[in-house]
């Protein structure tokens, strides 16, 4: 058993180490908006439980145990997600907060019931993947919009943030998953793109936004 402080840590530490190999005490404190000190002596507890391999000026990378805690941490995060908007009709941009709560549900019944309920889905509702009960994570071929040519048709797979204000914007934009569009025109002024939703009027987005959708080919 864990606490939810060690929790966020370990998946604090697993979502860093998706950039990098080992993570540095500095990156933890931003993270997790913490005191350096208060990351330190967090690390040496979960030193002491086998979940990480840490050596001070060095850094942190999690265990083998300490990455299944993580992705068990993930999975449960990700089924709730799921679960508020098909189930309860939340919006993609108000289930994260909620989810951060709900994924601390230590029991594994109720995940695995709950699991099986949603149908033992293979992506959450921003299109991350959503681990199964043995740690194992779906792959789908995707890339980012901002390198998609004019006139090819694709669908929205995934976001790359998941930032309140990010998801208010794509919702205004009539963007979520499973959108169809085609890119019509690229503005060399500013790289913002022009986009034809089916069965929707044309948009414009800009290249930043452009840059944190991942798409595939229809």
């Amino acid at each position: 058993m864990f606490t939810v402080a060690e929790e966020n840590y370990i998946k604090a530490v697993y979502h860093l180490q998706q950039q990098q190999e080992m993570v540095s005490t500095n990156a933890l404190s931003a993270e997790l908006q913490t005191r350096p000190a208060s990351v330190t002596d967090m690390l040496k507890k979960l030193k002491t439980k086998r979940i990480i391999s840490y050596e001070p000026y060095h850094g942190v990378k999690l265990s083998s145990e300490g990455k299944k805690v993580a992705l068990g941490i993930i999975r449960k995060h990700r089924l709730w997600e799921y679960f508020l908007v098909d189930k309860l009709q939340f919006g993609w941009d108000e289930v994260h907060e909620v989810a951060e709560e709900l994924e601390h549900i230590s029991s594994t019944k109720l995940v695995d019931k709950l699991d099986a309920f949603l149908g033992y889905p293979k992506f959450d509702p921003h299109g991350d993947p959503i681990p199964d009960s043995k740690g194992r994570l779906a792959s789908q071929q995707q890339e980012l919009l901002s390198g998609i040519p004019i006139s090819k048709t694709v669908e929205i797979t995934a976001v790359g943030s998941q930032s309140s204000e990010l998801l208010e914007l794509l919702k205004h934009k009539g963007l979520q998953m499973g959108t169809r569009l085609e890119v019509k025109k690229i503005f060399d002024f500013d790289g913002s793109l022009e986009l034809k939703i089916k069965n929707q009027q044309v948009v414009t987005i800009s290249r930043d936004l452009a840059s944190v959708l991942f798409v595939k080919p229809v």
